[in-house]
């Protein structure tokens, strides 16, 4: 029985197109993620991003630093939204009391008092998952998609390599406090016979903390979520808060 599904593995691969070398191969599980927002010229949304919430157990602090990071970047390239921090406020005070107080030098022009922009809303996240290596299942001969490559690792015993994350975001009116739309975005990624693969989603570095899952599953699940979290909250946000 083993030879003929030697056999039958030898064919697939032959007959498969793409199969040659057999080169590692990972693939996303929720293909919408990997698509990003159409173009935008429009009036933007003025919004600040709180810390993260960091609730998965194989997560920490400063992952969920990073996480909000490459949030934050993402939203502002997303030529969307204006992004307001919140996290270095304490620089900018610190600024404007020194263009203040004398010391600067005389003729600059330094940071002005009375000049900070607030939010019209709060985006605020919770990482509820965070799985850099789940186990893996053994994959099937269908699979529609999949390489020879992968058809070999999934019967011949090789485990898939997967990877997850999944946020909790919230859109809240920083002036009524009410929480305007919520949901769960997740990403997710396989690595077939447990190669790695590059190129995942550039434009976004990876964020601190999050360097030691670059070229592997997770760094595409990561991507992905960060991705989906961009869009809902382009989608969820009233159209009413467009209007700088």
């Amino acid at each position: 029985m083993r030879k003929i599904w030697l056999s039958l593995i030898l064919l697939l691969i032959t007959t498969s197109p793409g199969c040659a070398g057999l080169q590692p191969t990972a693939q996303v599980d929720n293909n919408a993620g990997t698509q990003s927002l159409p173009p935008y010229t429009g009036p933007k949304a003025r919004i600040a991003v709180a810390d993260f919430d960091v609730k998965a157990a194989k997560a920490y602090g400063e992952i969920g630093t990073g996480l909000r990071d490459m949030l934050v970047t993402a939203l502002v390239n997303s030529q969307r939204f204006r992004v307001v921090e919140r996290q270095v406020l304490d620089a900018v005070m610190q600024e404007q009391q020194l263009a203040s107080s004398g010391a600067a030098a005389p003729g600059q022009t330094g940071a002005q008092k009375g000049k900070i922009k607030t939010a019209d809303i709060l985006i605020t996240a919770a990482v509820t998952e965070f799985e850099p290596h789940a186990s893996g299942g053994m994959g099937g001969i269908g699979g529609g998609g999949r390489t020879g490559g992968a058809i070999v690792g999934a019967i011949l015993g090789g485990a898939m390599n997967k990877a997850h994350m999944a946020l909790d975001i919230r859109i809240i009116d920083t002036s009524t406090s009410e929480v305007l739309a919520a949901t769960r975005v997740q990403g997710q990624a396989t690595d077939v016979l447990g190669g790695v693969f590059a190129g995942v989603l550039g434009g976004v570095p990876l964020g601190v903390g999050l360097g030691g899952y670059a070229n592997t599953p997770m760094e595409k699940a990561i991507r992905v979520c960060i991705i989906e979290a961009v869009k809902y909250i382009a989608q969820a946000t009233p159209p009413e808060y467009f209007k700088y």
